[in-house]
C-alpha cells in the first residue's frame, strides 16, 4: 500500500458552463490487486460525507465508488463506465431514492507507479427530482 495525495474536483455543470465546484486535497492510499488499482481516502466535512471512507476501483473498464461509514448509509456505490447505465438506490438525509447514472465519457491517464488523473463526465438523475450533468477529476499527485 503507497501513501499518496489526492486533489478531487467535481463540477455540476448548465450547458458547458461550471455552475457548481467542489474541490479538496486528502491524504489516502493506493494499492493493487485482482488487476485493478485502488484508491481510499477518508472523506471530510467538507465533502458532505464526515466519517466516510470512499474506496474508487480502477479498471480498463470503469470506476466503481464504494463509501462506507456512519453517513453512507446502503446503496452508496456508483458505476462509470463509458455509454453505460448504472442504477441504484442512494440514501439522503430525506431517505432513499433511485438513481440513474450515464457515463458519457471516462479517462485513467494513471502512470505505473500510480500518478496522474482519472476523468468521469456523467449524467446523473436522483428519483427524477434532480438531473444533471457532472465531471469528477481526481488527481494522484505524490
Amino acid at each position: 500500500m503507497k501513501d499518496i495525495m489526492l486533489k478531487i474536483t467535481g463540477k455540476q455543470l448548465v450547458g458547458e458552463e461550471s455552475e457548481e465546484k467542489m474541490e479538496f486535497v486528502t491524504e489516502g492510499q493506493l494499492y493493487e490487486r485482482g488487476g485493478a488499482t485502488y484508491l481510499v481516502y477518508e472523506e471530510s466535512e467538507f465533502s458532505g460525507f464526515p466519517g466516510c471512507k470512499t474506496t474508487l476501483k480502477l479498471t480498463e473498464e470503469g470506476v466503481r465508488l464504494k463509501r462506507i461509514g456512519s453517513n453512507a448509509g446502503p446503496g452508496n456505490e456508483m458505476v462509470f463506465e463509458k455509454g453505460k447505465r448504472f442504477l441504484s438506490r442512494y440514501s439522503t438525509p430525506y431517505g432513499e431514492m433511485d438513481l440513474e447514472i450515464l457515463t458519457n465519457n471516462f479517462e485513467n491517464n494513471l502512470t505505473e507507479d500510480g500518478l496522474g488523473k482519472i476523468w468521469i463526465d456523467y449524467h446523473v438523475s436522483l428519483g427524477g427530482l434532480a438531473e444533471g450533468r457532472n465531471q469528477l477529476d481526481i488527481e494522484v499527485l505524490q
